[in-house]
């Protein structure tokens, strides 16, 4: 099961963005350049360094970390329905992406743990 969610999570981060990527192909920017917006959105992961401990197994990053929280997410959502500019539409989708992964991750750790 453990290979199966890192499977999920890692194939959400890396692989289902690039489909995005295709859907959100758009005059101004390339499918690779709209790939690596989505990549880049998960640097929002910095805020694990400042979490005590930095690591650990079964937390949920969604609600615990500064940039996952309920807070940053509607923040995400806000930037994204608001704006006009294509450059902060994909980093905010990027980013409500980012975070749902996360969620899916956390919901799979918390049914693992309750079997």
């Amino acid at each position: 099961m453990i290979y199966l969610q890192a499977l999920i999570h890692y194939g959400m981060h890396f692989g289902v963005i690039y489909f995005f990527a295709l859907k959100f192909k758009h005059a101004d920017f390339s499918v690779f350049k709209i790939y690596l917006i989505f990549l880049s959105t998960m640097l929002i992961d910095i805020d694990h360094l400042w979490a005590t401990p930095i690591f650990q197994a079964n937390r949920c990053s969604f609600g615990y970390h500064t940039f996952h929280s309920l807070y940053a997410f509607l923040i995400y959502i806000l930037i994204y329905f608001l704006t006009k500019s294509s450059w902060l539409k994909l980093i905010s989708f990027g980013l409500i992406f980012h975070l749902i992964t996360d969620e899916v991750d956390c919901l799979m750790t918390m049914m693992k743990n309750s079997i």
